[in-house]
């Protein structure tokens, strides 16, 4: 099994993808700011996942890399809260975005506390 087949990578790199084309339309103005935060800090839930999973032989770099994606997924739920403040999304989208990042939280939860199910 490899990093593409997991249920979290597979949703956060969904959600960061939807991220991405969602800021295409926030103002110029936040390219270098809000836009990229969200940017980054989705992608790199993924990222951390990709990582931690290519190591998982070590069960401490495991967690700890879970541990990064999902403080990474958290950075995402608090740019969300500001592109809902700036009005940039709508409450639904906001929600829907929501809903999904905490789903993938729980996940990257899950791997983080049952490490042995990931090849450990």
């Amino acid at each position: 099994m490899g990093f593409k087949s997991l249920l979290a990578y597979k949703k956060g790199f969904s959600l960061a993808m939807e991220i991405f084309h969602l800021t295409k339309n926030f103002p110029k103005s936040e390219m270098f700011g809000l836009s990229s935060q969200i940017v980054r800090s989705s992608r790199s839930v993924c990222s951390n996942i990709t990582e931690g999973y290519r190591k998982r032989q070590y069960e401490k770099h495991f967690k700890s890399k879970m541990s990064d994606a999902d403080s990474e997924n958290s950075e995402t739920q608090l740019w969300l809260e500001f592109a809902l403040a700036c009005n940039y999304v709508s409450t639904e989208e906001f929600q829907d975005l929501m809903n999904k990042s905490q789903e993938v939280g729980k996940l990257i939860n899950y791997m983080m506390n049952n490490p042995d199910k990931f090849g450990l």
